[in-house]
């Protein structure tokens, strides 16, 4: 059983790659062709920003429709497979359910699709400072899609428990709604930030995406297993063409829908608590904006010569693949830490 489980999530994980890579070209060339460039800062607002990645100007966005999109169809595709033809191999790949994958997908593509339009007003500077959704409009729309989601758990699944590592499950009653909210928004914003460098997010999701996948799988979530490997295996074609120099950019549609999706994952799983474990990175990227932006405010001087940290870095002389690669590297170790973590937890040890 167990081995026809890891069998669908490789050939899941397989054909998302495979799609996603050979679809990479025609993307390019579309987002080429119509000159959907990213238009970076300019130096009277961000000047060390600005000298850093001059040379960027004009990289396409909206690389993250390679990653979405192919998941979304296979997901479309299969379950029709499995209506049409019930017990046949096609058909036994379906991972959309109602029970575990639907409303994770679902918000996935609905924060894509307002990415996406966040992606082009930027593209055509319609919009503030500089074109796009500002970040307080940024953080409407995330809490209205992690409340859908959050009532959706409560009323719909009727689910209100709340699990503390090593301590236990607690019911929270109506906190449940706050909490969860709370935790979307977090990751949401979390991922927008590391979203800075070529192949920086998308490493970094590759990991904590691996590491959420092995987590449903130890709890007999199988399917929502199979889509954590659909979109590992969407993220590594796009890094592909992500890495240094990057042919085009992860984009809103990307980084919104993807950090979403992980904030869900871990509640579907009831993780929350472990995501800062999983996703370290992410936490610093947040923190150091957050100070940034308070120390600014309350002493009219900057921390970090340049925020998120990862500019920080690149602006004391770090090349920007060093930083990477090292990113990367700590990615990965707490990935693995926070599923050591999961389970010590459950007493698997």
């Amino acid at each position: 059983m167990e081995t026809a489980l890891v069998f669908k999530i490789g050939v899941l994980s397989i054909s998302t790659f495979l799609i996603a890579f050979f679809s990479a070209p025609l993307l390019t060339h579309f987002l080429y062709k119509y000159k959907m460039g990213k238009q970076i800062r300019d130096a009277a607002s961000a000047p060390i920003f600005a000298s850093m990645h001059a040379s960027k100007a004009g990289t396409p966005t909206m690389g993250g429709l390679l990653i979405w999109v192919p998941v979304l169809f296979l997901a479309l595709l299969f379950s029709l497979f499995e209506t049409l033809f019930p017990g046949q191999f096609f058909g036994g790949l379906n991972f959309l359910t109602r029970e575990q994958t639907l409303l994770p997908l679902g918000a996935m593509v609905v924060g894509a699709l307002i990415g996406l339009l966040d992606d082009y007003l930027g593209v055509r500077r319609i919009g503030p400072k500089g074109g796009g959704f500002g970040m307080t409009y940024r953080i409407i729309l995330y809490t209205l899609i992690a409340l859908a989601g959050a009532l959706w758990f409560y009323f719909k699944l009727d689910w209100d428990i709340f699990h503390v590592p090593f301590v236990g499950n607690f019911a929270v009653g109506l906190w449940y709604i706050p909490i969860f909210t709370f935790v979307i928004v977090a990751t949401a914003f979390s991922v927008n930030e590391i979203d800075g460098l070529d192949g920086l997010a998308g490493g970094t999701l590759a990991t904590t995406f691996a590491a959420l996948g092995a987590i449903c799988f130890t709890q007999g979530k199988f399917e929502l297993a199979a889509l954590c490997g659909a979109i590992m295996g969407t993220l590594v074609a796009f890094l592909w063409f992500n890495i240094n120099p990057a042919r085009f950019f992860l984009g809103d549609t990307g980084a919104m829908s993807l950090g979403i999706t992980v904030g869900i994952i871990a509640m579907l799983t009831n993780t929350a608590l472990l995501l800062p474990i999983i996703g370290f990175l992410f936490v610093v990227e947040s923190l150091s904006v957050i100070i940034q932006v308070m120390s600014k405010k309350l002493r009219g001087k900057k921390i970090f010569l340049s925020a998120p940290i990862h500019h920080h870095f690149q602006a004391i002389g770090w090349p920007e693949t060093k930083v990477v690669m090292r990113f990367w590297l700590i990615s990965a170790i707490t990935a693995t830490a926070g599923v050591i973590v999961f389970l010590m937890d459950k007493g698997w040890y």
